[in-house]
């Protein structure tokens, strides 16, 4: 077991929140027991995972996806106060990181993403470096972005959304989790042969096509569920406190 704050600041040491401009608050979002013994970890305070920890005796859950972001009206009804009400009532801490936990170099979802799909990360790209572009281990690339969207597919137990060029060699591999379409042009710029991500928009088939990049769509769920698993597996080792994943499943 720890204290609350002690986890905190290894968290805050750990991630450097504040070192990304985000739009979310990261951190400590809701404050609950004072000394933390058993952590659940997933990918978004949804009402199913908050039951789940309630149903494990959790006091605190860590979480990619919080319960605030910018642009609510801070009114607290319907979905927002069934799951703070519950957190509340249970005296759980919710933990929140959302791009530090993105970023991370070892911890973060794209960290555990390339490792998940056994790609080596040779550089970083894009706003905030959030980036990953790499290549294959061990290998040496995928015969085509075909070959490619199957492994992904075998890799996350998830169908995939693939745009562009299908049969040319792939070697260069860029990717970032989650909705990160808007970084597809500066992997193109960064020399990416093939650009994953969780989620696509209308304008990006077009550049895919036009730009001779193959875009894979892989699932924002998908490729987001690495990170939180891993960050709490760490800091259960280093506290000595019980932990466990909860993956609520979602198609997006």
């Amino acid at each position: 077991m720890t204290d609350r704050s002690q986890l905190m600041q290894t968290l805050e040491n750990l991630l450097q929140a504040a070192r990304f401009k985000d739009y979310c608050p990261n951190g400590l979002q809701v404050e609950g027991a004072p000394t933390v013994h058993s952590l659940v970890s997933g990918v978004t305070a949804s009402l199913a995972l908050i039951e789940a920890a309630v149903a494990v005796q959790a006091d605190t859950l860590l979480v990619h996806h919080g319960l605030f972001w910018r642009g609510q009206d801070g009114r607290i009804t319907g979905w927002l106060k069934q799951r703070l009400s519950l957190l509340l009532a249970h005296n759980i801490n919710l933990i929140a990181y959302h791009l530090p936990l993105d970023a991370h170099p070892e911890l973060g979802n794209n960290a555990q993403l390339g490792r998940q799909l056994g790609l080596a990360a040779q550089t970083r790209f894009g706003e905030q470096e959030l980036g990953f572009l790499g290549a294959r281990v061990g290998a040496d690339g995928f015969a085509d972005a075909r070959a490619l969207a199957k492994h992904v597919e075998s890799r996350l137990n998830r169908s995939v959304t693939l745009v562009g060029p299908v049969s040319e060699p792939v070697h260069r591999i860029a990717w970032c989790s989650g909705g990160a379409q808007g970084h597809f042009e500066a992997a193109i710029a960064a020399g990416a042969q093939a650009y994953l991500t969780g989620e696509i928009s209308e304008p990006q088939a077009h550049l895919a096509r036009e730009s001779g990049v193959a875009y894979l769509a892989c699932g924002h769920h998908a490729t987001e569920r690495y990170g939180a698993p891993a960050l709490g597996a760490h800091l259960a080792a280093q506290f000595g406190l019980l932990h466990q994943f909860i993956d609520i499943d979602n198609p997006a």
